[in-house]
């Protein structure tokens, strides 16, 4: 019987092997990680107050990329492989999305769908209408929590239900014409009409943004991973035990109703 040759490596095998190794692993969780949020979900932290009261400057969230389908935008540095969307379905009223606005393409803006392709959009002293129906707008409190409204004063919250059931909260800071009291928009063909939850402090479809192209939608955004306030970043982790927002870890987007003044 033949005995099985034992070979032994040298010193310089062994750390051309591990480095060649470790390269390669880098490389596949690289491209792993590209595909994770390619095709399934894609982090987003909110830098603004535009989403006030449901999101929240410092909120952590993953994006459903694969809800609507995909479109260039979808894919990291958006190259123009292809037009339109493949496994494309459509958005529903209510939902919260991220999308690049036409204006700044290279930019990601998340707002909530409020208008479809077709609609007449308009808001009249405050309140949302869609094809001449008001939207129902009922007010359900105050909040004094300045984490949440970004001021240091009593902010009026509204709740309203779109015609599909959906129901969420917004601000209500102050009156302003050109936000509170604006045009018709009929919402064209292929396209949609976002808007704020902070109805006064919100660049939107009524303002700059203008009407989104269903090519330009990257994803609805679905939970809240990780949420930190009082400007502290995620990454001090010392101020983790005052600064987290305990109560919003793990929080479905569409269970966030309302906050308590003091909490």
């Amino acid at each position: 019987m033949n005995e099985m040759e034992n070979t032994t490596l040298s010193p310089k095998d062994k750390k051309s092997g591990g480095a060649g190794e470790f390269i390669s692993i880098v490389i596949q969780a690289l491209i792993i990680a590209v595909l994770f949020q390619t095709v399934l979900f894609q982090p987003f932290t909110i830098p603004s107050g535009s989403m006030r009261p449901t999101l929240l400057v410092g909120d952590y969230l993953f994006v459903s990329k694969y809800a609507y389908g995909y479109s260039r935008y979808s894919i990291p540095f958006s190259p123009d492989l292809f037009s339109g969307r493949i496994f494309g379905s459509e958005p529903k009223r209510g939902d919260i999305i991220v999308f690049r606005p036409p204006n700044r393409i290279n930019d990601y803006y998340i707002k909530r769908l409020v208008g479809l392709p077709g609609d007449r959009i308009q808001v009249r002293n405050g309140t949302l209408y869609i094809n001449d129906e008001a939207v129902p707008r009922k007010l359900v409190g105050q909040i004094t929590n300045a984490d949440v409204t970004e001021v240091s004063r009593p902010v009026d919250v509204y709740r309203e239900t779109m015609p599909n059931g959906v129901t969420y909260n917004t601000l209500d800071m102050e009156f302003y014409p050109e936000l509170d009291d604006t045009k018709v928009f009929e919402v064209p063909e292929g396209y949609y009409f976002m808007m704020g939850d902070n109805r006064d402090r919100s660049d939107d479809s009524r303002m700059n943004v203008g009407y989104v192209p269903y090519e330009n939608l990257v994803g609805r955004a679905n939970l809240i991973f990780f949420s930190i306030g009082n400007g502290a970043s995620a990454w001090k982790i010392w101020r983790w035990p005052v600064d987290i927002r305990w109560s919003r870890l793990f929080s479905s987007v569409n269970t966030i109703k309302y906050f308590p003044p003091d909490k």
